[in-house]
């Protein structure tokens, strides 16, 4: 089982600021490892698709994801679809199987009601919030029953198909820059990467 507050502090040092949305991610993160019945990624034995935007307090929420859950941008096991919601899937690569979780319609429209959200709309930085208004938010959120804020879906089968590592490169016969072969474009029988093939000619 993983429990969120071990990752707490590494959490807050990571996503810069303390705010609840931060460990709301870490114990949806977390929740969804424990109901899947999977540890922690180390590699890319895990993908999370996060179905966040960057509206407020979703980055900080899948800065909290990354955090319990180890999947991360730098890995590339891990995606977002912009829908606006938080809520995310998370699959086991190995086994194809996954479980989905989201937030409760309720307690994400209570949560953008919060004192602490009260600032952010007056344009107060995180950061600057007093922490008699932060502090009982985040341990609220780190000690909620998982059920009074979750939904978490039975764990299903989920088609994932993993893709093979790229270690070969090229210069771009424009730029000269070293590439990695995939990314490079066919213009005019010469090997451009994106941003030279993309230049206006």
């Amino acid at each position: 089982m993983i429990d969120a507050k071990d990752y707490l502090e590494v959490g807050l040092a990571f996503h810069g600021h303390k705010c609840p949305a931060m460990p709301l991610g870490l114990r949806s993160g977390a929740a969804a490892l424990n109901a899947l019945g999977v540890e922690r990624s180390k590699d890319k034995e895990l993908f999370l698709l996060a179905e966040t935007g960057d509206d407020h307090a979703a980055g900080c929420f899948v800065d909290g994801l990354m955090t319990a859950t180890g999947c991360t941008y730098g890995k590339s096991n891990i995606n977002k679809t912009f829908y606006g919601k938080m809520a995310f899937t998370l699959v086991d690569t190995r086994t194809q199987k996954a479980i989905r979780v989201q937030l409760k319609p309720d307690f994400f429209a209570n949560m953008l009601k919060s004192p602490f959200v009260e600032q952010r709309k007056k344009g107060v930085l995180p950061q600057d919030i007093p922490s008699e208004v932060v502090e009982p938010l985040v341990n609220r959120i780190l000690n909620l029953p998982e059920e009074e804020f979750l939904t978490i879906s039975q764990v299903s089968d989920y088609p994932f198909e993993k893709k093979k590592g790229i270690f070969e490169t090229a210069l771009c016969e424009e730029c000269g820059e070293r590439t990695f072969v995939h990314k490079l474009q066919d213009v005019n029988g010469k090997k451009f990467c994106i941003p030279c093939a993309e230049k206006p000619k």
